[in-house]
Formats: C-alpha cells, structure tokens, sequence
C-alpha cells in the first residue's frame, strides 16, 4: 500500500466517524433543565419589600436619598438581624448602568508637572 492509499482510508473513517457523530447527536432527545427560573411572577405582589429592594438597587446613588429606599432598608435589616429569622431567598443582581463608570488612572511623573 503506498501513501496515496493511507490518505483515502483515513478520509473515510474520519467521514464515517463524523457522519456517526452526527446521527447520534441528532437522535439525543433534550433533557428538561433542572433549574427553576429566577423570574417568576406574582413574587413582587407576596412581598412588597422584595420589589421596593429590587427598585432601590437599580435606582443607583439616588438610593440613599430615597426615604422610601431607606425604610425599605430598615425594614430588611430589622427582618434579617431578628433572632430566629433567615431570608427566603437570594434578591436578583441589580440591572447594570448602561453608561461605564469613569476609572481612576494613576498619572505618571512626567504628566503630574
């Protein structure tokens, strides 16, 4: 067998191995995830202070000057610190700003003249 033929043979196994491959995946049924989404409605309506803690979060730096935002606050507070208590569950991250925050950057001695 020369060179030419090993090539051949070795294209065709890795044609019937790729052509295999794809049959197998295409014939695998899904299976359900075994998560359970994070959204799910009517939560906000059970406990109004989780909406108004998610609200405070995406409102930002205007946060603490809400007096609505710090009663909110007080409230969760005094909730998580009684004795016995522990939260129901995790609050969803707070959505990002759609603008990048200004980074500070160290000037070098040649600029601080």
């Amino acid at each position: 067998m020369d060179g030419k033929m090993f090539a051949r043979l070795g294209a065709i196994v890795f044609i019937a191995v790729a052509v295999t491959a794809t049959a197998v995946e295409m014939t695998r049924h899904e299976d359900a995830p075994i998560y359970r989404s994070v959204d799910r409605p009517g939560d906000e309506a059970a406990d109004p202070l989780r909406a108004e803690l998610i609200r405070c979060a995406g409102i930002g730096e205007a946060g603490p000057r809400d007096p609505s935002c710090l009663r909110a606050w007080a409230e969760n507070r005094r909730r998580f610190l009684a004795p016995g208590s522990r939260p129901a569950e995790r609050l969803p991250d707070a959505p990002q700003s759609p603008h990048p925050t200004a980074t500070a950057v160290p000037l070098q001695p040649e600029e601080v003249r």
